[in-house]
């Protein structure tokens, strides 16, 4: 007895202090390594009581009396998310790495950005949970949003990547693998991925209902997240607030039947925050929390963003709605994932147990870390218009440069950003830059004519515009500004307020350059039409100043692309709550013509593309093929080109989109170089979903193979045919 009550003290000691605890002398089978993690899974599970199991529900299935210590969740769209204008770390906020907005990320196009960005803040989370110094948060980190931004009147554009399901579903692969590490035994993090599914509006998604037939589901909505728990390896996500439908998402039968069934997904599926009493009082789904609370559980739920779940679960098990079996079932994911990340097992043996043990310095602090952010964020700058060459400008010859704007001085967070150990503005990198040699004025506005007159008196005038990623402190759920939007608020507008002060500033200056810091696309007609050099960024990088620097002086080639169609205004968008993306929405079937088309971005060099080669002019149904194209830099920099490679079917007994993006390769090319790009095209890809065989179909087909700059410039075309 005496023996047991140390065991239980020793154990309660090490839960407090988030030591590992290894209780030999139990010898409980889940405490042996050797065995499957079925096997002890399920011996934990026996293990529990009544109370223990509906705690290990929550976020954090810890379990003090056997010794468990499970981790709860971390925010990390783009960083590790320990404080910012969220407060995520709550009363006692750690600084953390801040890349640029995720929706940034993926105007990179290259996926090793993507897992550098994850890779860093992994390492970050594992550092802040391990770290005597800090010890907090969790290592089950809720990104990425694998979720689409089908129409840029989304308020919470800025955390997906973008409009495209295969360049979603690669980013997002991408992401988890960076997140997850690269140990075949555990992960460094768990990657959650957000919100499944078809969460692209704000304004009433507690009970909105997103429509759309079996083939958008599997071809559209679902892909992203199909291919991070297939090809990434996640093995958890966040159920969206809205129905699919007609059902809302927290209780849909697909949870189960497909991402668990049919893709393997054997971990953790949560609510969103509060979704579970929106069950009951937004959607009007069930009667009362019982209902609510077994309708979750037999979906597959089995973590509860909320603190008011227990009464409903306990309701449910007295009524017979669910028994404890049904918990049993659900409960195992939780422990699944925290076997993955070694928290059930002695720290020898988890090689990512050292984090933070070992080190000595705040990796946040290092210059490793400050360098990947002013890379990563170099890599997310979108060249939209560069005509007579005004950029890059020339620092050795330039006397004097006006920085113009409300976004010039600032490095605005987003609701899902932690806290950068510093920010370098805009204003602050180009006067790094420049030095003391260049008259750098500044102005924030053009009241009383001062943006006017400090353009006049320069060489060239830098405006600096942009929505506010928080909407200026206006409070949850609203946003005066119509154009700016963010979490629980949609944009009633896609028109740039800030567009007088660019007309102002030309007007006064020919040499304008207008850099647009945005979450999402903006209908910038006039500025497109009339200013001659515009660049685009997203918010939050912590080495925001220092890259854009780079950019407008010609350290770097800017090459990255759009990864939403810009409309020209919103009347060229199908109504919001149509998600029936065939009506209009995207690219893929985009009536008109854009202001900027997905895929669109420029350089300061030119290229030159020729020779495209099929490995094989026929295709089997289960085959593949290599696409070759030459590309050569045909201008006087070294610059960076993302070959796009688009595939339109010609002989589909079934509707198709008018083109679908299939492969893409970012290229760096010294003056006069020529690559062969290859590019894989697989003849999965060009399934679709047979509904009345309930699969992926490859059909016999002519299929056009496209290579391009963008989605509207194709530079070259071949046809395969495609054989059973």
């Amino acid at each position: 007895m005496k023996i047991q009550k140390l065991i239980l003290v020793s154990s309660l000691i090490a839960f407090a202090l988030s030591i590992p605890v290894t209780l030999s002398a139990q010898n409980y089978p889940f405490q042996n390594p050797n065995l499957s993690i079925n096997e002890r899974v399920d011996n934990i599970i026996s293990l529990l009581t009544l109370d223990e199991k509906i705690s290990c529900l929550s976020t954090n299935p810890s379990v003090p009396r056997l010794g468990i210590k499970g981790t709860g969740h971390a925010e990390g769209l783009h960083g590790l998310a320990k404080g910012g204008p969220s407060n995520w770390g709550q009363r006692d906020p750690v600084t953390t790495t801040i890349f640029p907005q995720a929706i940034g990320l993926a105007e990179s196009w290259d996926p090793e950005v993507l897992r550098r960005v994850a890779t860093i803040e992994s390492y970050e989370t594992r550092y802040i949970f391990q770290s005597p110094k800090y010890r907090k948060g969790g290592l089950v980190t809720r990104a990425p949003n694998a979720d689409l931004g089908r129409d840029p009147r989304w308020g919470r554009t800025e955390e997906c990547y973008g409009e495209d399901a295969w360049l979603n579903g690669t980013m997002t692969v991408a992401f988890v693998k960076g997140l997850q590490g690269d140990h075949p035994k555990y992960w460094r993090n768990a990657s959650l991925m957000k919100h499944f599914l078809a969460n692209s509006n704000e304004n009433g998604r507690d009970s909105s209902s997103s429509n759309f037939d079996e083939r958008l589901l599997r071809e559209y909505y679902a892909y992203p997240f199909w291919r991070g728990v297939v090809e990434g390896g996640s093995r958890a996500y966040m159920a969206s607030y809205n129905g699919y439908n007609g059902i809302p998402m927290t209780v849909h039968p697909i949870l189960k039947e497909i991402t668990v069934k049919e893709w393997g997904e054997d971990g953790i599926i949560c609510t969103d925050g509060g979704a579970f009493a929106l069950l009951v009082n937004a959607h009007k789904y069930f009667p009362d929390a019982e209902k609510a609370a077994a309708a979750c559980i037999k979906a597959g739920i089995n973590q509860f963003l909320d603190r008011i779940y227990p009464a409903g679960i306990r309701a449910a098990l007295d009524k017979k709605d669910i028994n404890e079996a049904d918990l049993d079932n659900v409960l195992k994911g939780n422990f699944r994932v925290m076997i993955k990340l070694g928290q059930l097992n002695p720290p020898e043996m988890v090689p990512y147990s050292k984090i933070g043990i070992a080190d000595t310095i705040d990796p946040w602090t290092t210059k490793e870390n400050h360098q990947a952010a002013r890379e990563v964020t170099q890599k997310t700058i979108v060249l939209l218009k560069n005509s007579k060459n005004l950029l890059p400008l020339d620092k050795g010859k330039i006397k004097s440069i006006a920085v113009i704007g409300p976004r010039a001085g600032e490095v605005l967070l987003d609701w899902y950003s932690g806290t950068p150990p510093y920010t370098i503005s805009p204003l602050d990198g180009i006067k790094n830059k420049l030095g003391s040699a260049v008259d750098v004025k500044y102005a924030i506005d053009n009241k009383d004519g001062i943006a006017v007159a400090l353009a006049k008196s320069a060489e060239a005038a830098i405006v600096i515009v942009g929505n506010h990623p928080t909407c200026d402190g206006a409070g949850w759920g609203k946003c005066p500004t119509p154009s700016d939007g963010r979490e629980a608020v949609d944009r009633k507008s896609i028109n740039l307020e800030q567009e007088e002060l660019i007309k102002a500033v030309y007007q006064a200056n020919p040499n304008t350059i207008v850099v647009l810091v945005s979450s999402f696309p903006y209908a910038i007609n006039w500025t497109q039409e009339n200013v001659p050099a515009i660049l685009h960024m997203t918010h939050a990088s912590e080495e925001m100043g220092n890259a854009l620097a780079d950019v407008l002086f010609g350290d770097f080639d800017p090459g990255g692309r759009l990864v939403q169609t810009w409309p020209k205004s919103m009347d060229q968008l199908p109504p919001m709550m149509d998600y029936n993306i065939r009506n209009g929405h995207t690219y893929m079937y985009f009536k008109g013509e854009p202001l900027y088309p997905f895929g669109f971005g420029l350089s300061y060099t030119t290229f030159d593309y020729s020779k495209l080669k099929l490995s094989a002019e026929k295709i089997k149904t289960d085959g593949e093929i290599t696409v070759r194209v030459t590309v050569r830099n045909t201008g006087k920099r070294t610059g960076d080109e993302v070959v796009q490679l688009y595939v339109k079917h010609l002989d589909s007994k079934v509707e198709r989109p008018l083109k679908e993006l299939k492969g893409f390769r970012r290229v760096t090319l010294k003056t006069n170089e020529s690559r062969v790009v290859e590019i894989s095209l697989k003849a999965e890809t060009l399934a679709y979903w047979n509904v009345a065989k309930h699969r992926f179909v490859v059909e016999p087909d002519q299929v056009q193979i496209m290579v391009g700059t963008s989605s509207s410039d194709i530079k070259l075309k071949e046809t395969i045919r495609v054989l059973e």
